[in-house]
């Protein structure tokens, strides 16, 4: 039981390389957009490495981060 919900967790994660987030407002925008694409799913950005993570359907997440005008790159 314990590994399908750990199988889950994983499934449910998603990362993205974002080459042209470049500063605060873009790391705001992304931020922004993917709380509106997944309401209260955790989100880390790392500016300085370009890189997004979601908790969350992967698909929707890079959909969100398109939508506000940036190139995610699922890693």
């Amino acid at each position: 039981m314990l590994e399908s919900l750990q199988e889950r967790d994983v499934s449910m994660r998603a990362e993205f390389s974002v080459e042209d987030m470049t500063c605060g407002h873009c790391e705001k925008a992304v931020t922004r957009a993917l709380a509106d694409a997944l309401p209260g799913a955790a989100v880390h950005i790392d500016l300085a490495a370009h890189t997004v993570s979601v908790e969350g359907d992967a698909g929707v997440a890079e959909a969100a981060i398109r939508e506000a005008g940036y190139t995610p790159v699922k890693v």
